[in-house]
Formats: C-alpha cells, sequence, structure tokens
C-alpha cells in the first residue's frame, strides 16, 4: 500500500540527533557490516554530526505517520566540490546519506518520497548535481529515479 500521501514530512532538527544515529546504525547492520565496526562508529559520527544538525551543514527530511513517529528520513549536505565535466560551472555537489525507512514502513514508496524531496530540496538551494553510495538493497530504487553509477572506487589509508 502507498502510504506516501498519508505521512507528513519535515525538516530534520538538531532535536533529531538519536533518531539520525539509529537510523545510520541500523542502515549500517542491514547492509551487512560487521558489528565492531558499527559499535565504533557510532559515538563519533554523533560527535560529528551534532554540530552539523545544528548549523545546517547536515540537513534533509523525516517522514512521519499520523501519531508524529518517524518512520523515514534522509540526510543531505552540500560538499565543495571542484568543476567537473558532469557540472563545469558548479563547485558544490549534493551529497545523499543515511536514507533509511523502519522495516514496517518498507516497499510503500517512501525512499521514493524521500528522494524527491532531497532532489527538490537540492534544485531550490542551486545544487544541480548530486551523488550518493547505494547499498544493494537501494540501487534499484535509485536507478528508476534516473541515477547512475559512477567510477568511484575507495580506499582505507590506515
Amino acid at each position: 500500500m502507498d502510504l506516501t500521501h498519508r505521512l507528513g514530512h519535515r525538516p530534520l532538527t538538531p532535536d533529531d540527533l538519536d533518531l539520525v544515529c539509529r537510523h545510520r546504525a541500523a542502515m549500517f547492520h542491514e547492509s551487512g557490516r560487521p558489528e565492531d565496526a558499527i559499535a565504533s562508529m557510532a559515538a563519533p559520527f554523533r560527535d560529528w554530526l551534532a554540530p552539523r544538525l545544528a548549523d545546517g551543514r547536515y540537513f534533509g527530511f523525516v517522514l512521519e505517520d499520523a501519531d508524529d513517529a518517524a518512520v523515514a528520513g534522509i540526510g543531505l549536505m552540500e560538499i565543495d566540490w571542484p568543476p567537473h565535466p558532469a557540472h563545469p560551472g558548479e563547485s558544490r555537489r549534493g551529497y545523499v546519506l543515511n536514507v533509511y525507512v523502519e522495516p514496517t514502513h518498507r516497499r510503500r514508496g517512501l525512499a521514493r518520497r524521500l528522494m524527491d524531496l532531497a532532489e527538490a530540496e537540492f534544485r531550490r538551494r542551486g545544487v544541480a548535481y548530486a551523488i550518493l553510495h547505494a547499498t544493494a538493497a537501494g540501487r534499484p530504487l535509485y536507478e528508476q529515479a534516473g541515477w547512475a553509477p559512477t567510477t568511484e572506487m575507495a580506499k582505507a589509508l590506515t
């Protein structure tokens, strides 16, 4: 059942610190990350997130049910990036992260609604290019919404 029109949405606020931290940990858990790695990330992420929620460098949306309970959320950032062939006149990229829908509310169009809100917010801010890192579970949603894979690679340097 599509719940997208029966749920309200609101911007993230500093009061959502616990919610975002919980969603991020659950997202990594569900994608198969080791529990010790998730636990070791928790406090540093919280310390990183709190000032960014407070000053607006980390922003996004929460979807709420009729009882004002959060059932889904998305985080967004603007990141400084040099002009690039994909956005030659722009020195910013939008970054989507921490997309999470509570298990009891999945398969009802909520992640798509979050992505629509994110894209509209980036356009409102004048950000014309955005990136994200997709889990295997999220990839079909992003592809259906017109997102394309890139050639990015990564390496831990520790």
